[in-house]
């Protein structure tokens, strides 16, 4: 069976960026339902299950590039008092409407605390090795809800 919209695949997947492993893991997904990067989605698109695809992928397809507004600084007593403020830490903050939003620490100060709410691999170009392991039918439960349940149903 072919990668196909409303087919749910399931890869086995390995991320580099520059050359170093950043992830590596196993996934479900639905196909053509966006919950993948774009340049994936595309690259997996017409491959069989038990393919190995190798794709690269630009920022554009993938995180798109860091913009500058997602960069600010901040107080340090923003941050709850027994939280470790250090270069690299992710917080998350919300927005207006109370959705979580990432982000990450990248400079301390003083009292000044720089943070980006950029994606950690925005403007990166993203190399994956994929084995296709599963690609099956989508249920009708699956395409209501828009994305792949386990084997023991959904949990949300």
């Amino acid at each position: 069976m072919k990668v196909a919209k409303d087919k749910v695949v399931t890869v086995k997947y390995t991320l580099r960026v520059d050359g170093e492993v950043v992830d590596q893991g196993e996934l479900p997904y639905l196909h053509g339902h966006g919950q993948i990067i774009p340049g994936l989605e595309e690259a997996l698109e017409g491959h069989e299950q038990g393919e190995t695809v190798h794709a690269v992928v630009p920022p554009e397809k993938a995180y798109g590039q860091p913009n500058p507004e997602g960069i600010q600084v901040v107080p340090r007593s923003a941050f709850p008092e027994d939280s470790e403020v250090a270069v690299g830490e992710q917080f998350y903050a919300q927005d207006q409407s109370g959705q979580p939003m990432p982000f990450t620490v990248t400079k301390v100060e003083g009292d000044d605390v720089t943070i980006d709410f950029n994606h950690p691999l925005a403007g990166k170009t993203l190399e994956f090795e994929v084995v296709i392991a599963e690609v099956r039918d989508a249920s009708p439960e699956e395409l209501a809800h828009g994305h792949a349940h386990g084997p023991e149903g959904h949990h949300h």
